[in-house]
């Protein structure tokens, strides 16, 4: 049991290491990857509208035949 503990101690241990080399962003920089984000999504979105909205009149001008 006592090699069970120790290998939890290391763990831990390293995942606190690790958590340390993590970089935050700033806040300027988190405001223009959140906007860039958020304006990517919105033109898929309308993307993904547009090529719905023409499968769906492809259909049904193939279903009016």
């Amino acid at each position: 049991m006592s090699k069970e503990k120790t290998q939890k101690k290391s763990w831990f241990k390293g995942l606190s290491s690790e958590f340390k080399k993590i970089i935050w962003p700033d806040k300027v920089t988190l405001a223009k990857q959140t906007v860039a984000v958020v304006c990517v999504s919105v033109v898929l979105g309308v993307i993904i509208a547009i090529i719905d909205f023409v499968a769906q009149y492809g259909i049904d001008f193939l279903i009016g035949l």
